[in-house]
């Protein structure tokens, strides 16, 4: 943090490694950021993207910023819980006793407006109106992530459990770029750990059935056996 520190931002549950930031931990980085905009003298925002908030497993909670920190935002969307991917339909709730409020909140409007050619369509948003309370089946998330952490635990890779959204990041002995080239020849799609700031991980998602997930299984040990030549 230095005079320059405007916004913090946290995505919690995390893309790309499904971990949960636990109260203590959030009521901490409050504590913290609280002293820092008083030695500063000008608030810092804390702001906390929160897509995967409703798909945790394992009873997991995700605790609310607001309850910690006046100068907070959160960021939802519902094209996750509503596997509505691509459509651009969600909110943005800025705490009522936020700092320079009105401000936020014109600047908030007008960013809306321009990029209104990315918001999802009007039947969409009336689709999802009425679906905002939906909630999603977690247990048949949480039932493919079981199936894949299984898989990269007789891959013998490295990697720690999701407790929420519908990503692992698991490390790998090669380099990312070169251990998806792999995969992809194995009929496997996974994203380089490099774009999430980790050369020696790679991003697997488990938002498809568990059919697809157990073909995947003798591909990506295969994939595995393949690598050891570079190691």
């Amino acid at each position: 943090i230095t005079s320059k520190t405007k916004i913090f931002l946290i995505n919690s549950p995390n893309n790309p490694t499904g971990q949960i930031y636990s109260e203590e931990e959030i009521k901490e980085l409050c504590d913290l950021l609280k002293k820092e905009s008083q030695k500063l003298g000008k608030p810092i925002y804390l702001v906390s993207d929160e897509p995967y908030r409703n798909i945790v497993f394992d009873n997991e909670k995700v605790p609310s910023i607001f309850q910690f920190y006046n100068n907070s935002i959160i960021v939802y969307s519902f094209s996750k819980e509503l596997s509505l991917a691509g459509e651009r339909i969600g909110f943005i709730a800025v705490h009522p006793e936020i700092e320079n409020k009105e401000i936020i909140l014109e600047g908030l409007a007008l960013c809306n407006r321009i990029l209104g050619f990315v918001n999802a369509p009007a039947l969409a948003q009336r689709i999802v109106a009425n679906c905002a309370f939906s909630k999603v089946n977690v247990n048949i998330y949480q039932k493919r992530r079981d199936i894949i952490c299984d898989i990269l635990n007789e891959a013998g890779l490295s990697f720690i459990k999701p407790k929420g959204g519908f990503f692992v990041f698991p490390r790998v002995p090669i380099e990312d770029v070169k251990f998806c080239e792999i995969l992809k020849k194995e009929l496997i799609l996974a994203v380089p750990g490099r774009g999430f700031g980790s050369s020696d991980h790679i991003r697997l998602s488990f938002c498809v059935s568990e059919e697809t997930l157990n073909n995947m299984r003798p591909n990506f040990l295969k994939a595995c056996e393949k690598i050891q030549k570079y190691v």
